[in-house]
């Protein structure tokens, strides 16, 4: 019988790494998780995880978590300590792999990392890329785009439901979007299936649509009218920071510009339209 893989998955109390890691515990892999607060983990561990106390700064469980491992998914964020910290984070983490043989790391970045944007928390996870390409040498790089989830966080929700979705973006300008389970997806594969996904580097986005197009679909799950409010870049800085200010002007510059069917024809992920996601939404279900 084939040994099951050991997937170390950080941010597993998040969205995104609780996603990742729900996801391979699918797939019949043993999977742990590394945080600080094993209590909120709860909800892995009952599914199969194994939970080790500590995080990024702690040497020590650092190496428990990964001594033993096949492959690690890393994602690090600025959110709580900024880019300093972030950077720092994820290169103690590729430090420790490369030290322990190196295992097959599948980095969670952003796309826009790969170029000179400005935006300090796209330029925070150049530099890990390139730490990563520099230390590791069985790497993936998924860079997802916005996520739909984004549409249920206190700064744009409360607003929604209300009937206003405001942002800075152009009204035709088409937003591209994933549904953070395809980053799951889309992880697991990468690991899984790792001699087809090493050294890939891979945008990744599920759909596309103008805000026009996003009110109207968030209308039809809501049951009432919800309008879309372009507003000044000024007043967007002040809501959420410089830093979202800069990525929203960089939206409507440029962007992402995925090729959302070449993706999904070269990989044969299925990937989730905006109307599907709010489809499954229990926050806009319970919200209609």
């Amino acid at each position: 019988m084939a040994k099951r893989m050991t997937i170390l998955v950080t941010g597993a109390t998040g969205l995104q790494g609780g996603t990742v890691a729900r996801t391979l515990l699918s797939k019949e892999v043993n999977v742990r998780v590394l945080t600080r607060f094993p209590q909120k983990a709860q909800d892995i561990s009952a599914l199969g995880a194994e939970v080790i106390r500590g995080d990024f700064e702690e040497r020590d469980s650092l190496q428990k978590a990964i001594r033993g491992a096949d492959a690690v998914f890393l994602m690090a964020t600025h959110i709580e300590k900024g880019v300093k910290a972030e950077v720092a984070n994820a290169e103690s983490v590729i430090s420790v792999c490369r030290r322990l043989g190196s295992p097959h790391i599948v980095y969670s970045s952003v796309c826009g990392a790969n170029r000179k944007t400005g935006i300090p928390h796209f330029e925070s996870k150049m530099r890990i890329e390139k730490f990563l390409k520099d230390n590791i040498q069985v790497y993936t790089i998924l860079r997802p785009v916005w996520f739909m989830q984004n549409f249920e966080s206190q700064w744009l929700l409360p607003f929604i439901q209300k009937g206003v979705l405001s942002t800075p973006i152009l009204l035709n300008r088409k937003l591209q979007m994933i549904d953070v389970s395809d980053i799951g997806e889309f992880a697991s594969a990468a690991i899984l299936r790792a001699a087809e996904f090493a050294g890939q580097e891979i945008d990744l986005t599920g759909d596309e649509m103008t805000m026009d197009d996003i009110a109207w679909s968030l209308s039809e799950a809501l049951g009432h009218e919800v309008r879309y409010r372009q507003i000044p870049e000024d007043e967007a800085e002040e809501a959420v920071g410089s830093d979202m200010s800069l990525m929203y002007r960089w939206f409507n510059t440029g962007g992402p510009g995925v090729d959302i069917e070449g993706l999904h024809k070269h990989y044969g992920i299925t990937l989730t339209q905006f109307k599907e996601y709010l489809r499954r939404s229990v926050a806009f279900r319970k919200a209609a």
